[in-house]
This record gives C-alpha cells, structure tokens and sequence, in this order.
C-alpha cells in the first residue's frame, strides 16, 4: 500500500513543485492551501472547486490529519492550556493567553526538550523527538479553530515558540512551519511582526534566522556570568555568554524591532543588586528589551520565587538606567502553568 505523506508538512513552494512534477497546474498548490488553512478542511472531498480525478489523487498520495486534544484546564483569568495526543501517543503543550484585544498562543516545538535547563519542568521528562511541520502548524491551526468557534470577535493574533523544547534546534521543521503561519495570501496569515521565536541560545541558528525569516527573536539569558548560566543552562557551555551576545548584536532585524532578552528571576540565584547592574552592561550594545519573569516554583525544583519586593528592585534598577524592561505577569497559576506541568501530570 502507498505510503501517504501529511499534506501540512508541505510549504507551498513544496506543493507547487509536486504539482509540476505529476503534470497538474502550479496554481493549484494555492487552492489546497486556502482549503487547508483559510477554511479549515479535513478531507479532499471538501475541496469542491478541485475536480473529482485530481481529489482521488490527492488522497491517494496525501493526508490530513488533526490534533487530538486530549485535555484542557482554564484558568480564571481565562489562559488555557491545551494538552495534544499526537499520532505515536505522544504529548505536546500549547497556551492560548487571553489579551485585551486579541489573543496570544504559545506553541511547542520538541516533545520534550534535550537542553536539560535546570529552572525548566520540560527539560525533567527528558527528550523524546522533533515535531513535523504539520505537527507545529496543527497547534495554530487548531487552537484558531477553537478561539473562532467561541469569541470571533478577538482574534488570535499572536505566536510564540515558547512551549515544550527548543525552537532553533528543530531548525528546519520551525523555518518551514514560520512560512505556512505567515503566509498572507493563502497560508494562516499571521504577520512576521506578531511571531516571536524563544531559544536558550543556539547561536549558528540564531544568525541563520535572522537571515532567513522576519520572526522576532527571545533569548533566554537568565543570568549575567558564565559560571550562573552555565549552571542554569548547560547550552552555555557550548556557547559561552559573549558568543551569544555577539550573535545577537549581529542578528538581522528591522530598525524598530528589539531582541528580547528573557530573565527567569530566581531567589538567591540571579537576582542581586549586582545582577541587576551586569545585565545593563552586558545588553548596552544590543538593541533589546528584558522580560523579568519571576520564577514559576513547581515540586520537581528547589528554586524559589523571589520576594515581590526584590523582583521590583531589580525591575528598578534596570528602568533607573533606562534600559526597557517590564515584569512579565503571571498567568494561569491557578492551573497547571509551568510548561511541561499538564504533560507530566498526564503521564
């Protein structure tokens, strides 16, 4: 029996080059993508401005699959997390975050993660492989799918790549799922200015998206010597903290965009006085902006949460030297917030 390939895992440019290589017209490509993307298909059969003969092939040669949601939890602030079953009985997170206008949805990238970040809940369950492009594009897919069928009147409007793993170490699978997410004419049509990929600090990877894609980059810095952040974080051990800068005051962006520099504030840790002071140093020549994020405390972990008023302390520190900063506020503590907290739960 022919194998059938996940039509999703197809970019467009992808599709127009099978089109034209089983002697159909490169223009259908877009069709199957508006059917795909624009009006949510689930089968070939639904395609109906596609002749019968070109659907039987399709379904021949290709699939369309869904996410199974296994499971959710809301919050009472309205933050959702959303636990999906994948086709091997694999797990994956995603976030749907409740905005003023608009909302925000955290994606995964790995079923698990292999950076092995002390502070991270994801990194405890280990690694277990690299999601597809469809697998990534799914969790968009459905979750616009959902927040339609509720509250239309607020779009989704904005991505993340902050969930379960690491982005920039799935390269090839993020850079062809950002070209379906931000496709204006046919693809999910998110704008590049509204997608933020987060990294631990692949630095090759880092110039090569810069280069390659519009997304807006986060790096999760979470420390100011080598010694702490190679503790917090073993990357830092492959790529020490002035590579990782250099890469960053090297990265491709537009003159108004700023990299975000995510600081998880951990008591006794990174949160000093003198923290505070290196990190300004450290970001002077780098157009950037610092997320606080005070640590999310979870049983698998002995670090603590800073006193609400050293998290403003640092904060202020930071603000007196002008440097952009805010304190990311919590959301979701009443449900099982931390990434990789529902999946384990689920296990």
């Amino acid at each position: 029996m022919k194998q059938k390939r996940e039509i999703k895992n197809f970019t467009r440019e992808e599709l127009v080059e099978w089109f034209e290589q089983n002697g159909e017209k490169s223009f259908r490509a877009g069709q199957i993508f508006k059917w795909l993307y624009l009006r949510q298909a689930n089968t070939f059969d639904e395609m109906t401005d596609i002749g019968k003969e070109l659907r039987e092939t399709l379904k021949e040669n290709f699939s369309i699959s869904r996410l199974e949601l296994e499971r959710s939890e809301r919050s009472k602030d309205g933050t959702e997390k959303l636990l999906f079953r994948l086709h091997d009985n694999a797990y994956i997170e995603a976030v749907l975050i409740p905005e003023k206008d608009h909302y925000t949805l955290c994606i995964s990238s790995q079923v698990g993660c292999a950076q092995a970040c002390k502070f991270c809940l994801t990194a405890k369950g280990g690694f277990e492989r690299n999601l597809t492009t469809a697998e990534i594009v799914d969790q968009v897919r459905d979750a616009q799918a959902l927040v339609m069928a509720r509250d239309s009147a607020k779009p989704m409007s904005n991505i993340v790549f902050m969930g379960m793993g690491e982005p920039l170490a799935n390269y090839d699978a993020v850079v062809k799922a950002l070209s379906i997410i931000t496709d204006s004419d046919y693809g999910l049509k998110f704008s590049s200015r509204r997608v933020t990929i987060s990294t631990s600090g692949l630095v090759p990877e880092i110039l090569a998206l810069g280069n390659e894609t519009e997304a807006n980059l986060a790096v999760s810095l979470n420390a100011t010597t080598d010694e702490t952040r190679s503790m917090l974080m073993p990357v830092n051990r492959r790529y020490p903290m002035e590579e990782l800068l250099k890469a960053c005051k090297s990265f491709e962006m537009k003159p108004r965009k700023k990299i975000t520099f995510e600081y998880i504030l951990i008591q006794g840790v990174n949160d000093s006085d003198e923290d505070a002071k290196r990190l300004i140093k450290l970001l002077r020549p780098i157009r950037s902006k610092v997320n606080i994020i005070p640590f999310n405390e979870h049983d698998k972990s002995d670090f603590k949460r800073p006193p609400r008023e050293r998290i403003q302390r640092f904060l202020q520190i930071l603000l007196d030297r002008n440097v952009t900063a805010m304190v990311r506020k919590s959301k979701g503590d009443d449900i099982s917030a931390a990434c990789g907290q529902l999946r384990a739960k689920n296990r």
